[in-house]
């Protein structure tokens, strides 16, 4: 610290008469040695266990397997509204309701959330499935196509019937 002072005052950084006060009774009375701050060694512990565990709730779990399997949905919160419900939290409800009801195995209750959900009026859609309405698909080419495969002889009729037409063929001409 000394060092600095003097280099400042040499410098004119610090002016003569604005020097600290300690700083005359420092070169009067200098220490034997020099100070010197050292930090003081700290091993380095194996770390303990956290004392205070994770916390899961079955709500948690319920609430992750649904966003796994629904995504986070069509639009966003509305957390304006004090009285909002998100689908996630209806889908937690409807699934500790029906628990609580039936107590079936955690598959299974999940599919039958989803179902009751949708007989509410709740519409969910997968994540990663593309949603295809009834009025999309054609009906006339779905026809065509199935009297297609059910009239189409199969590949040993076909080498059956080669050599007969070949032979007909060759007797005509």
């Amino acid at each position: 610290m000394i060092n600095r002072v003097r280099d400042l005052m040499r410098s004119g950084v610090i002016k003569k008469t604005e020097k600290p006060i300690w700083y005359d009774v420092y070169e009067v009375f200098p220490p034997k040695c020099q100070p010197l701050y050292v930090k003081p060694f700290t091993r380095s512990r194996v770390k303990k266990p956290d004392p205070v565990p994770e916390i899961f709730y079955t709500e948690d779990k319920i609430r992750a397997n649904f966003y796994d399997q629904y995504g986070m949905g069509l639009r966003p919160f509305d957390l304006s509204k004090s009285n909002f419900v998100s689908t996630s939290q209806r889908f937690v409800d409807k699934y500790a309701e029906l628990n609580s009801q039936y107590g079936m195995d955690d598959c299974a209750l999940f599919e039958e959330t989803a179902k009751a959900l949708l007989a509410e009026g709740v519409i969910l859609r997968r994540r990663g499935a593309t949603t295809v309405s009834a009025e999309s698909k054609n009906p006339v080419l779905e026809l065509k196509l199935t009297a297609m495969l059910t009239e189409e002889p199969s590949v040993d009729d076909d080498s059956k019937q080669m050599p007969e037409e070949h032979t007909k063929h060759t007797h005509t001409s």
